[in-house]
């Protein structure tokens, strides 16, 4: 490995302060994520994903690129990786978890 150094070699060369950087960018980068993002890190590819939601693969990649979608369907897209959505308001001064759109609230109104 001529001039070349592993990760964690240059890590431990940071001072502590640009390593709290680096951490807390790196947190921050993992909450947040596009669909095909979470599905990769889920280790799932489209195909398999299609097969769970029952769909094509073709329909699974036009999800993926969409930026406006049903609850609904973005919540079935979320249970197919294993997760659970949740709708979450912010406020300067709190946090509001939307509930009339969970799961259970589909199955009274499906009732």
């Amino acid at each position: 490995m001529t001039g070349r150094s592993s990760f964690s070699t240059l890590r431990n060369r940071m001072s502590p302060e640009a390593q709290d950087r680096a951490r807390a960018k790196s947190e921050a980068l993992e909450s947040e994520m596009a669909l095909a993002e979470v599905r990769r890190a889920m280790k799932l590819s489209q195909e398999e994903l299609a097969a769970i939601l029952q769909i094509n693969q073709a329909s699974v990649a036009k999800m993926e690129k969409r930026t406006d979608m049903y609850i609904g369907t973005l919540r079935r897209f979320i249970q197919a990786m294993g997760g659970e959505l949740e709708i979450v308001a912010r406020f300067p001064d709190r946090q509001i978890r939307i509930d009339q759109f969970s799961q259970d609230a589909a199955e009274v109104v499906a009732r």
